[in-house]
């Protein structure tokens, strides 16, 4: 294991080298002077001639790159154009809004997913199977922006059970105040939270619940499973504690994927519900061509998604020894 773990690690080097340098290419296709939309409608080719140079626009690209290289070395993203502001300050104030978001509609996602799929499995060609079904094709077909208004609509602007926009307390402060006995922030969170998460969730719900039951019905067939019925163990105990353990193990590879999903849903979730977090700087960002605070926060992203899937590929080889020896 230990080996395995080296070699994701030292693999896990170039990748991010990659990320930082397709990113920094990509940006280069931005349509618009950064310059010109730096100084409005007044601007004069004089004052965007100088500001260009101020900026280092004017340089080849390849010594824009090994710049962004050192700089991202030393810790430095960027200075935000029109935010005044260091880019690595203004993401880290973003950063926990949208991790918070992701996180708590990955355990949405995984928790109604996973029962779905194993009731539909449990109850193949039944009613159950076909209702849980019906509703993981609709998760799939809905688009995240349109589940959002229509949460949005029901449940905050008819039924007013829900907030429909804002954050309160971040996670980390409502626990921490949880804790010491005041659980009215922790309750506003969770009550903010509820419909961006469930919206962000739902997609991948869906689709977990579905790559769960065709798990479930391959493990269901195996020896193992028809050994322990003859032995007499409840169904319930054979579909939980044994069938399910070994059905998950194709559904651990695939949260990784989910989670990067439900990071570029987050960019309209955030948005609608007016979330404070980094899909809602991104619109902002590239609405006033900022491509510093564009490159720092498309970097973040990727960073995030690689370390992630790193993360998800090493708890797969915990579970199955199997990879280990690939």
């Amino acid at each position: 294991m230990t080996d395995y773990v080296i070699r994701r690690l030292l693999l896990f080097v170039p990748m991010a080298i990659g990320i930082v340098i397709v990113t920094f290419c990509l940006l280069l296709l931005i349509p618009g002077d950064p310059a010109a939309v730096l100084l409005g409608q007044d601007a004069t080719p004089e004052g965007i001639a100088t500001l260009r140079e101020a900026l280092g626009l004017n340089d080849p690209w390849y010594i824009r790159l090994g710049s962004y290289f050192a700089n991202l070395l030393r810790g430095d993203m960027g200075y935000s154009i029109f935010q005044s502001a260091p880019v690595s300050d203004i993401i880290m104030g973003r950063l926990d809004a949208t991790i918070e978001l992701a996180v708590v509609a990955l355990l949405i996602s995984i928790v109604f997913g996973v029962t779905l799929g194993v009731l539909a499995a449990n109850r193949q060609g039944g009613i159950v199977d076909a209702i849980a079904m019906l509703i993981a094709q609709i998760g799939i077909s809905m688009p995240v922006y349109w589940l959002a208004l229509l949460l949005m609509l029901g449940f905050a602007v008819h039924l007013g059970w829900l907030p429909a926009i804002g954050r309160e307390e971040p996670l980390i402060s409502a626990l921490g105040m949880a804790l010491t006995g005041n659980v009215q922030p922790l309750l506003d969170l969770l009550a903010h939270i509820a419909l961006p998460a469930v919206s962000l969730a739902l997609n991948s719900a869906a689709i977990i619940s579905r790559l769960v039951r065709t798990s479930m019905l391959e493990v269901l067939r195996e020896d193992f499973v028809r050994t322990a019925k003859a032995k007499g163990v409840r169904r319930g105990t054979v579909i939980w504690r044994h069938a399910l353990r070994n059905a998950l193990l194709p559904v651990v590879s695939v949260i990784g994927l989910r989670f990067g999903a439900l990071l570029g849903g987050a960019i309209l979730t955030e948005t609608i519900f007016a979330w404070p977090g980094l899909g809602q700087l991104t619109i902002s960002a590239i609405s006033q061509r900022d491509l510093p605070l564009i490159q720092g926060i498309v970097l973040t992203f990727a960073l995030i998604y690689a370390s992630v899937t790193l993360l998800v590929d090493l708890l797969y080889a915990a579970v199955d020894p199997r990879i280990r020896l690939r």
